[in-house]
């Protein structure tokens, strides 16, 4: 497929490009960048006045739920979400049943996300055998089968010793150990932030120190073996001190956070106008929506670089999981599709300029996984065109029921948000186009 897209914001991290210009994708790699070009015989336009182009966002952490739940998302649905987010690579968590703890297991995740995804679906594989903290898989065997990480995502790695294991193997192996950071001990049962909104709920809170915990005894490790530790959805502010300190002292840390995390507050727990219930539990996430002051924290260490990506923890679940009591709902938020409506609200409230929300999108994750033959994040000509394109200034209300993919969890549900999706390129490919970017 041939490709024009004529007079958009180009916007390059990798190269340190920002400038109007047109692209030119064809054959599945970038032909042609300049200021103005004419447009080559036959090619599909797409008028890109006023919309920022980019590398394709990357993804480091979602839920495909495929095997095993089946009912709350698929690798077909999720990836065509995916692709609604601007999204042109995810990587899969392994919290599916069976879980991905083998190299057979990873060899379904590509294979059916070769016949099925919208986008590319890069599998991250178990630390512990079924994710149950006891054994640990055979990382070696399991990174030859094409995982790119390991992490038994909602059950944190607690046992110290399986972790430093881990963590010795990663070094040697170059993958990344991604934690959920959360000390079961501390965090004890609790449904949401240990804060004022609980009390008032008259909910079990759930203390910034479970996460922070964790997250010091992390870096400790990866500070001693060497090896790649990568911090998932951190939300607190002593969690960002913490990472901080840690990339000043050389080690190897990074982090992520999420669009949730990064934009909303535990007040969104509390009922929604019309709603019977004393609270919203699509705003019940693992780890809880924070305080004010938490969110302020994050978003300073995402523009300071402290954290390295932004990932969206897409969850989906059914209605059924969430129709519940909030001690009794699912854990999680339905992200793709409202992931950039909801960051370019830090883009337009001067939080963040526009070129680091899109390196956080792009390189960011990239630098995370260290794999640039599988998301090279860049628009550099020869690369693979893996390409986003959005305007950051089109006003649309959520609904959820709209959504592509089968998890309507969201409480963002019926807000209105400012940026959205136009079109996503794989590899020379459209594979989502609004309709109001063609002119051919």
């Amino acid at each position: 497929m041939s490709i024009f897209v004529k007079g958009g914001r180009i916007i390059d991290p990798h190269q340190g490009t920002d400038y109007i210009g047109d692209l030119w994708l064809q054959d599945g790699i970038v032909q042609s960048l300049d200021e103005h070009m004419d447009v080559p015989l036959q090619a599909h336009v797409i008028d890109a006045n006023g919309l920022v182009v980019c590398p394709g966002f990357i993804d480091v952490h979602c839920h495909l739920r495929e095997p095993g739940d089946e009912d709350k998302e698929t690798i077909a649905t999720g990836t065509a979400a995916a692709a609604r987010g601007g999204f042109t690579t995810v990587c899969a968590m392994p919290n599916t049943r069976p879980a991905t703890d083998s190299s057979d297991m990873v060899f379904f995740v590509l294979g059916k996300s070769r016949d099925e995804a919208v986008v590319k679906v890069l599998p991250i594989a178990c630390v512990t055998k079924g994710r149950d903290g006891k054994e640990l898989i055979d990382m070696e065997e399991i990174a030859k089968a094409g995982a790119i990480g390991f992490s038994d995502d909602g059950s944190p790695v607690a046992d110290d010793v399986l972790m430093h294991q881990a963590l010795s193997k990663a070094a040697t192996l170059g993958l990344p150990v991604i934690n959920h950071c959360e000390n079961p001990e501390i965090s004890n049962g609790g449904v949401m932030n240990d804060g004022a909104v609980a009390v008032s709920l008259d909910l079990k809170g759930w203390s910034a120190l479970a996460e922070e915990i964790m997250v010091a005894r992390d870096i400790a490790m990866a500070e001693t073996t060497g090896g790649p530790l990568h911090l998932a959805h951190i939300s607190t502010a002593g969690s960002v001190e913490l990472v901080r300190r840690a990339k000043k002292r050389g080690v190897s840390v990074t982090a992520e956070a999420t669009p949730h995390h990064l934009t909303i507050t535990e007040d969104w727990a509390m009922p929604r106008p019309g709603q019977q219930k004393p609270y919203n539990t699509n705003a019940k996430v693992n780890p809880p929506l924070r305080t004010q002051q938490d969110v302020n924290a994050v978003v300073q260490g995402l523009a300071d670089g402290v954290i390295d990506c932004i990932a969206t923890d897409h969850a989906p679940h059914t209605s059924a999981d969430k129709d519940r009591t909030f001690e009794e709902a699912a854990f999680g938020i339905s992200g793709f599709e409202t992931a950039l409506g909801s960051l370019l609200s830090l883009v337009h409230n001067g939080y963040l300029d526009m070129v680091t929300l899109v390196e956080r999108l792009t390189v960011g994750p990239a630098r995370v996984l260290n794999r640039p033959d599988l998301c090279p994040a860049t628009l550099k000509l020869g690369s693979p065109a893996d390409v986003t394109i959005f305007d950051p200034n089109s006003e649309w209300v959520v609904n959820a029921e709209a959504f592509v993919s089968k998890g309507k969890n969201t409480p963002l549900d019926g807000t209105t948000l400012k940026g959205r999706i136009v079109a996503t390129v794989l590899e020379g490919n459209l594979v989502y186009e609004s309709e109001a970017t063609r002119i051919d």
